[in-house]
């Protein structure tokens, strides 16, 4: 069986499988059903691995092992495998997140945060920094960013990108209006987003911004998060963003984008 390599490794992102699993189970989809021994020969995987391999797919859905002997195993329909998948991930998500949950204020979370604060101390703010890379990423930092604000938010963003923002951060920045803190939003207006900047409206100063592209956002004058890339030119798994810790910085870009500001349209 000859299976290209570039389709094994899409099988592999969208499954989530090593390579040995995809080359089994598409050994066995082209067989329907087969013994380990004959899976072994035809994917070209070790007799040694071939068993571990199997018995890890059927604990994922993907195939099933048939009663008798010599022990065969039987492969699901691709799309039944693709519901069974679905399910398992699902049930999978909410059991990690219900452990997540249940480490709020028990002793091992307090003593990691023991850890944490005590290590703190011997950090110089500005050591405070780092790469993020995948847009999922940039969004949890930027998520944990706005959490913890406490007077200000300035955000500069793209037209897309304030789509993005109202879905990943909107209920952030509704607690942080709750406790008072300012937040200001400029990003291009236009027939793709005019409600979405409406919806921002309720948390938010909003204004079109024309005169130049950019994405960052600064928090209490003092962290600065700046895009690197175009959001309109490279995949969202390539973006890359900048998270700085520097008083310096951040109020050279709020004087920056206060010039700005003033002549803005505000979004009615």
């Amino acid at each position: 069986m000859i299976v290209k390599e570039e389709f094994l490794s899409r099988l592999r992102k969208i499954f989530d499988l090593n390579l040995y699993e995809v080359k089994v189970w598409t050994a066995l989809l082209s067989r329907g059903t087969s013994t380990a021994g004959e899976l072994s020969n035809i994917s070209d995987v070790p007799r040694s691995r071939t068993y571990d391999i199997l018995e890890s797919l059927e604990k994922k859905g993907f195939i099933i092992m048939k009663l008798g002997k010599p022990i065969k195993f039987v492969a699901l329909g691709p799309e039944e495998v693709v519901e069974r998948v679905k399910k398992n991930l699902l049930v999978e998500a909410k059991e990690k997140s219900q452990r997540l949950e249940t480490l709020k204020g028990d002793d091992v979370l307090n003593e990691l945060n023991s850890l944490f604060t005590k290590g703190v101390k011997f950090v110089e703010p500005s050591d405070l920094s780092g790469s993020i890379r995948g847009r999922q990423n940039l969004y949890n930092h930027l998520d944990m960013m706005v959490r913890d604000a406490e007077k200000s938010i300035t955000m500069i963003t793209t037209s897309e990108g304030l789509n993005r923002k109202l879905e990943f951060l909107l209920p952030a920045l509704e607690k942080c209006k709750k406790r008072g803190v300012k937040i200001r939003i400029a990003a291009p207006i236009d027939s793709n987003n005019q409600k979405i900047a409406k919806d921002f409206k309720k948390v938010a100063e909003v204004r079109s911004l024309s005169q130049f592209k950019a994405r960052f956002i600064v928090i209490d004058s003092n962290q600065v998060m700046f895009m690197l890339l175009d959001d309109e030119k490279f995949h969202p798994n390539y973006d890359i963003g900048i998270w700085i810790n520097t008083e310096f910085f951040a109020q050279a870009l709020e004087q920056l984008f206060d010039l700005a500001w003033k002549d803005m349209e505000p979004v009615k």
